[in-house]
């Protein structure tokens, strides 16, 4: 099953053909379990997009629960490809998270223009040689188009490769009254 128009960008650019498979075996699980509600974690932000579309076009009558990402203490994101890393590039991993919190705090000091949001992100990870940036946008959380300025639901979405490791993560952005509200 390919969710055309979510499935080509970000991920799917990097990992061609990735989200058929994905939609393929969510698909086949959710139709032998039937379960009513499904879990997934944030951190795959695109791949949940996706499977909520899918499960929107096709009727499937299970609904999809976002978690949260898990975090380790110093604000990894938690994955299976985490052990991987070598210890230095588990120590350079974080400029991930890093960049996501630079993002947070240029928001909560007023930013909204996505460019220049981006530009401190990627000052941070360019900081760490260990880090080499795939991708990094700030996207509309329904259609995953990039956005210009800051104003409905977003995701600052990232894939970077740490030593030979190729990593990902994410800063959800909703508006809140007159602010603005990231969560990592």
């Amino acid at each position: 099953m390919l969710v055309e128009g979510l499935s080509e960008r970000l991920e799917g650019r990097s990992r061609p053909g990735h989200f058929r498979g994905v939609t393929t075996v969510v698909l086949k699980l959710l139709e032998i379990v039937q379960p009513r509600l499904a879990f997934f974690g944030r951190k795959d932000a695109q791949q949940v997009r996706i499977i909520r579309q899918m499960v929107g076009d096709l009727n499937v009558d299970s609904e999809i629960v976002v978690c949260p990402i898990v975090r380790e203490s110093d604000g990894l994101a938690l994955s299976s490809r985490n052990r991987y890393l070598n210890e230095g590039d588990r120590r350079a991993a974080t400029a991930l998270y890093r960049s996501l919190e630079s993002v947070r705090r240029e928001i909560d000091a007023g930013e909204r223009d996505a460019a220049r949001l981006l530009a401190g992100l990627r000052r941070v990870i360019d900081s760490e040689p260990r880090v080499s940036l795939d991708y990094a946008e700030i996207v509309d959380a329904d259609t995953l188009e990039p956005v210009v300025s800051l104003r409905n639901v977003c995701y600052v979405l990232l894939a970077a490769r740490v030593g030979g490791t190729r990593l990902i993560d994410n800063a959800l952005i909703e508006p809140a009254g007159d602010s603005l509200v990231v969560t990592i």
